[in-house]
């Protein structure tokens, strides 16, 4: 089962040639902290127009979509990020 989170606070590196790049995100935990993931390595997926990801989302040619694996109690893990560029906004699926 996929799970969609639809507010996540990411951090970035915006490049001169409009590329972004996810470098870290943080998920707020039953206890009302903060758990911090860095992410290891991506992959950017394109979005060809509108469609709906195997993740249940709605994308668009304004959705950047990357595949990230992050480290997880030393286990690797694959998440997906969204950022709707329109909204500004970022979602996981995890």
């Amino acid at each position: 089962m996929i799970r969609v989170i639809d507010s996540v606070d990411v951090i970035c590196e915006h490049k001169a040639d409009g590329t972004i790049i996810p470098l870290k995100f943080r998920l707020l935990n039953e206890d009302g902290e903060y758990d911090k993931y860095k992410i290891s390595g991506y992959r950017q997926i394109s979005a060809p127009g509108a469609y709906t990801t195997p993740d249940g989302i709605m994308a668009s040619s304004h959705t950047y979509i990357f595949e990230c694996f992050v480290v997880v109690l030393n286990t690797k893990r694959y998440v997906r990020l969204y950022y709707e560029a329109n909204w500004g906004k970022w979602k996981l699926a995890m």
